[in-house]
């Protein structure tokens, strides 16, 4: 019985929501940019807020820049579409 609590607590976690592609939201720029870093290893340059997401500028380790949209509602993380002012 103490095993089964144990992993009904551990299924509650944002964590573990993340491996399982359950919705976790986004609520600031801070938890926008380590949505992003968990998906991109690199440095966070920027983060703007968007409409429905954030977007989120980062430095690669090879030196190329990417930006990456991270919805708000979900926490989804995907390539942006649109190409930013430099």
């Amino acid at each position: 019985m103490g095993a089964f609590l144990i992993l009904l607590a551990a299924g509650s976690s944002p964590a573990f929501a993340q491996q399982n592609n359950e919705k976790v939201p986004v609520n600031n720029s801070t938890q926008a940019a380590k949505q992003a870093k968990r998906h991109i290893e690199g440095r966070v340059l920027k983060v703007d807020k968007q409409k429905s997401s954030y977007r989120v500028k980062m430095l690669k380790k090879s030196g190329r820049v990417v930006t990456l949209d991270v919805d708000k509602r979900s926490g989804k993380v995907k390539p942006s579409k649109s190409k930013d002012d430099n």
